[in-house]
């Protein structure tokens, strides 16, 4: 009884992340569409998920570490890089569709990669590996060189994204390899501190204007009812795919949970095509398709066999599986490799 128990608790935390996952980057797309302020938006998903670990670690359904300014003092750095992407990324999505998103977020691994060997002075790709990294390329090419929708602006976010997402990726797995954190209180520190620098970007953007004059020109509303329904939703799924993400990642093993963030990828392509007219050409569909494909072998090729376990010292807490969770943090809209 208690094993069928596990396996429907197990079943139904993988079930949430799979449509947290799929339906996040769709969400976001449908927020920033009908709320075109990036900068709030932001924020009140920071301010949801930080509100939303500390009242559950309060009731003690999670645990993380308390917020200290010595730690936070060493913790902004990170979280600096990590407001950045994600406020190039929300930008991205204002300009250009999901699919772009997603062939964007894909070509993340190459230049990881590289940065990964020259900066961090680690051992060259596999033949595997490389390989993979060419497919990325050869979709991601194909699909921008078929992109009807090609905008000045909108790419110009996609390389802004790209470059901050893999500084973000390759910097904060220096940051958890120095700090002690667990993953509840990255999620913290992460979402916290991004709420506090947030402000800065409203006036150096001239956001606070626009959303200033829309008050006024609303009578002091700046919500219309389908635009807070959407804020309301991005902001729950931002949080949700956290919860879901963590709870995955330790119910099933590496494999399962890769081919679940890919399954994810799919699933987020062929939402986008059926709920909207706000996707790539059929051309283009397929080259991402290329790209989400060579993200499967990428991911096999450095996925490490699992070792069995001797003893609570081999729980895991370790740098590499934490600098993984990040990926998970609210804002990154789900394409999880």
């Amino acid at each position: 009884m208690s094993s069928s128990r596990s396996d429907y608790a197990t079943s139904s935390l993988v079930i949430g992340y799979a449509l947290c996952s799929s339906l996040l980057a769709v969400i976001n797309k449908f927020a920033i569409t009908y709320f075109n302020y990036p900068g709030l938006l932001t924020a009140l998903q920071y301010l949801t998920s930080a509100a939303g670990v500390y009242l559950l670690g309060k009731l003690g359904f999670l645990r993380h570490d308390a917020f200290t300014w010595d730690t936070s003092k060493k913790f902004l750095p990170a979280a600096l890089v990590f407001y950045l992407a994600i406020f190039t990324n929300t930008n991205l999505l204002r300009h250009a569709n999901v699919d772009t998103f997603i062939v964007f977020r894909s070509l993340t691994p190459l230049l990881v990669a590289v940065a990964d060997t020259v900066f961090r002075s680690q051992p060259r790709p596999s033949r595997l590996t490389f390989f993979s990294l060419l497919v990325i390329l050869a979709g991601a090419v194909g699909y921008v060189a078929n992109d009807s929708a090609f905008t000045l602006t909108a790419y110009s976010w996609a390389l802004a994204y790209l470059v901050t997402i893999t500084t973000e990726m390759v910097y904060i797995k220096h940051m958890v390899s120095t700090l002690e954190l667990n993953t509840w209180g990255l999620v913290l520190y992460n979402n916290l501190l991004s709420l506090m620098i947030a402000p800065f970007f409203w006036f150096i953007t001239g956001e606070h204007a626009q959303v200033f004059t829309a008050v006024n020109a609303n009578g002091g509303n700046v919500f219309e009812p389908v635009a807070f329904f959407a804020v309301a939703l991005s902001c729950v799924f931002g949080f949700l795919i956290s919860f879901f993400g963590f709870a995955a990642r330790k119910a099933i093993s590496a494999t399962a949970f890769t081919v679940t963030g890919v399954v994810n990828k799919f699933l987020t392509v062929v939402i986008n095509v059926v709920i909207w007219d706000k996707h790539a050409t059929p051309f283009g569909l397929v080259c991402l398709l290329v790209t989400i494909c060579g993200g499967v072998g990428y991911q096999q090729s450095v996925t490490p066999a699992k070792k069995p376990t001797n003893g609570p010292s081999q729980v895991s807490n370790n740098a590499n599986d934490k600098g993984e969770m990040m990926e998970l943090i609210p804002g990154k809209v789900a394409t999880n490799v």
